[in-house]
């Protein structure tokens, strides 16, 4: 093998293939990057039987192969090279030898017939906006759980329904979900699709593809070989899905929600990150919601107390009640409008804590963002 490549081009396409990667992977051979030289140029891939990232790029090829060789290695390599066409070659001992200016790198090869094939995806498919499915994910991903004793729960349930993408992620305590639009052609699916894919995965593929136009977003495999593919432009990422039944959270959220309070998103996020700073890590915040706004109380150890308000509009009677800080400034992170609609849910169960739900508040056009949160039981 011989080749020739732009270094920022190179340098972006093993940064990119690489991100998916365990830091520690059990298997050294899935530690490596698969890059194809050929009459189409280069082909880089790499994939650890959970999630795989593929992309093609230009190059110069004097003589085709394939190597395999350490992927970070090569990441931190190509990102500090000097500003100069980049050479690969295979020498006749199987080492692979990259030049760069006056930098020479002898890399080991790895065994490429050891390495596994890289999934194809060729199954039903639709189209998402990039930045629309990129902002989509970060609104809900963080809700996900981060403990793997559930392996439901660290995934987000992606779900298609006609011309509607829902993205649904919990982690018993909270519930995010967004909606955006789907377009599956000419002819609506008439049943719906789900695919729980792993939310660290997907987070990266929000990342990627902020600035990539279009998605497409295929399914594709069964039994235990589901997978889920994203591709854009010379870009494709694939993610094995979670097995496994999703909780039905959609129906905790309220149909009804004439009970709330509206109050300015920074400043009330600005009032908890201030006030949060005297509770330890796993208290909860006292907010009071009334006709006069809504007020914040927390009181820490060695005697610290912190108090602040901020001005509310409220529509019902007043409320108090305590929040995780975090999950609650996560959400106010996740809004995206300049006013938040703070809901007060109502149970059947008088014993149990109700939920409050929380919005962006606009005036006239769908809410496509909802995030469900669980209050903490107040000991004063």
């Amino acid at each position: 093998m011989k080749f020739h490549v732009n270094r920022d081009v190179f340098s972006e396409a093993v940064s990119f293939v690489v991100k998916l990667l365990p830091q520690r992977n059990p298997q050294p051979i899935l530690a490596g990057v698969l890059i194809e030289a050929g009459d189409e140029g280069l082909s880089l891939a790499a994939f650890d039987y959970e999630a795989s990232a593929r992309t093609r790029i230009e190059a110069t090829v004097d003589e085709p192969g394939t190597i395999l060789v350490h992927g970070r290695l090569l990441s931190e390599i190509a990102s500090r090279l000097p500003n100069a066409p980049i050479q690969i070659t295979q020498d006749a001992d199987g080492e692979i030898v990259l030049t760069c200016g006056s930098a020479r790198f002898t890399l080991a090869a790895m065994p490429v017939a050891e390495y596994p094939a890289i999934p194809e995806v060729s199954g039903d498919s639709g189209l998402v906006p990039g930045d629309d499915f990129s902002t989509a994910i970060a609104q809900v991903a963080f809700a996900a759980s981060r403990d793997d004793v559930t392996p439901v729960l660290t995934g987000v349930q992606l779900e298609v329904t006609g011309h509607d993408l829902s993205l649904v992620a919990t982690d018993r305590y909270r519930v995010a979900l967004r909606e955006i639009n789907f377009d599956s052609g000419a002819v609506a699916r008439e049943e719906s699709t789900t695919a729980l894919v792993p939310a660290r995965t997907l987070t990266e593929v929000g990342k990627t593809f902020a600035h990539s136009g279009d998605i497409q977003v295929s399914f594709s495999g069964s039994g235990d070989r589901e997978i889920i593919a994203f591709t854009a432009g010379n870009k494709t990422v694939t993610s094995l899905l979670i097995k496994g039944n999703f909780p039905p959270v959609r129906r905790l959220f309220p149909a009804q929600t004439e009970h709330y309070a509206v109050v300015n998103t920074a400043e009330l996020a600005e009032a908890v990150r201030r006030v949060s700073l005297v509770l330890d890590r796993s208290a909860p915040l006292r907010f009071t919601f009334s006709d006069e706004g809504v007020s914040m109380d927390a009181a820490g150890t060695e005697q610290a107390r912190a108090t602040e308000s901020v001005d509310a509009t409220l529509a019902g009677d007043e409320v108090t009640l305590g929040l995780n800080p975090q999950y609650l400034l996560e959400a106010l992170g996740a809004v995206k409008s300049e006013f938040t609609r703070v809901t007060f849910t109502s149970s059947e169960n008088a014993n149990k804590l109700s939920p409050v739900l929380i919005t962006p508040q606009t005036s006239g056009t769908p809410e496509t963002f909802k995030y469900l949160l669980q209050p903490n039981l107040l000991l004063r």
